[in-house]
């Protein structure tokens, strides 16, 4: 469902992702972490069609997001770490205007807009400007949104910013229901304890490469650390600093 291939990205003299190659099958719940600028935002943003590679190329359910741009998007939602949302709409006009432009039959909208609203429980605020709503409410309401149309892939960059625990779990417990069901999700987080929660498999990038790829058992395997994955972490990004 997901296809890296070759991925590079340069800005200037700067190799932000220098040649990334992953495969994400179909159901599958993938975290990303890695240090502060360690080309995890610059990846999502090649994946999901916002710049285009310096070379390779990412293909989503087959489709190439520079050649087919709009069989990609199609099959594709995205929230980023601070999501655009139109703050002059209220949640409910929000909702009901991303799923207008995946052309959702208007029953069909309404009957999944309002489960969605439920789920997340926006209630209370979803006649409320945007423009007034908490962060948390507004990464809530995107989070609705993005998954209206039942993509086949769902990207999301740190999905649990300005969410109190409550919600948290929402979340999590929302987006890996759906990868049972079979939607892919991809996830880009800080917080190894997600990670390492959810997720079936975990990357590492670091310095523009990815340097580790498994489940959180055989990161530590690799690294040799037996602790907590945080000590993966670690072990296996100064191990790459090294190894530069």
């Amino acid at each position: 469902m997901i296809e890296l291939v070759h991925l590079v990205k340069k800005f200037g003299d700067l190799v932000a992702v220098n040649d990334i190659s992953l495969t994400v099958p179909r159901g599958e719940f993938f975290a990303v972490l890695g240090p502060n600028a360690a080309g995890k935002t610059t990846t999502i943003k090649m994946l999901t069609g916002l710049i285009k590679p310096t070379s390779g190329c990412a293909r989503i359910s087959g489709f190439d997001v520079q050649q087919q741009p709009l069989e990609a998007r199609r099959r594709l939602a995205y929230v980023p770490d601070f999501p655009f949302l139109y703050e002059k709409l209220t949640p409910w006009e929000f909702l009901r205007f991303i799923g207008q432009l995946f052309l959702m039959p208007p029953a069909e909208l309404d009957h999944k807009a309002r489960a969605l609203v439920a789920r997340f429980q926006l209630e209370e605020y979803l006649h409320k400007p945007i423009e007034g709503l908490s962060h948390g409410t507004r990464q809530r309401t995107a989070i609705a949104a993005a998954l209206l149309h039942d993509p086949e892939v769902f990207v999301i960059d740190e999905p649990m910013v300005g969410l109190d625990p409550h919600h948290a779990r929402i979340v999590k417990d929302t987006l890996k229901e759906r990868s049972l069901q079979g939607m892919t999700v991809f996830v880009s987080t800080h917080q190894l304890s997600v990670a390492e929660e959810i997720a079936d498999r975990i990357g590492i990038i670091h310095q523009g490469r990815l340097i580790a790829v498994g489940t959180a058992e055989e990161l530590r395997k690799k690294s040799g650390a037996d602790g907590p994955l945080e000590d993966a972490f670690l072990a296996l990004t100064e191990a790459s600093n090294h190894a530069q």
